[in-house]
């Protein structure tokens, strides 16, 4: 992965559909600081599936929170691909 921009003292957002366990963001963070030191990164999420974390993330930025247990999925639909905007437990 190749990025063309310095993140060097940079204001970074992180942007994911579905926070679950964090592993997915951590995976980004290390992969982010491979290319410098940002000054600052904040996570945006459309969905948080709260108390399922196996790291320490935490989003800044969060659409819609949901409880769910752990053999639930979170499927996200969107208009483009599914003809519809929607969050669906399943």
């Amino acid at each position: 992965m190749d990025i063309n921009f310095s993140v060097e003292d940079k204001n970074i957002v992180l942007i994911d559909d579905v926070l679950y366990t964090g592993r997915t963001i951590r995976a980004a963070l290390d992969a982010l600081m491979d290319f410098g030191r940002p000054a600052k990164v904040e996570l945006m999420v459309l969905i948080d599936r709260r108390y399922s974390r196996q790291l320490p993330i935490q989003a800044d930025y969060i659409g819609k929170s949901i409880d769910s247990i752990i053999t639930q999925k979170v499927k996200v639909l969107w208009q483009e691909k599914d003809d519809k905007d929607e969050v669906v437990l399943v």
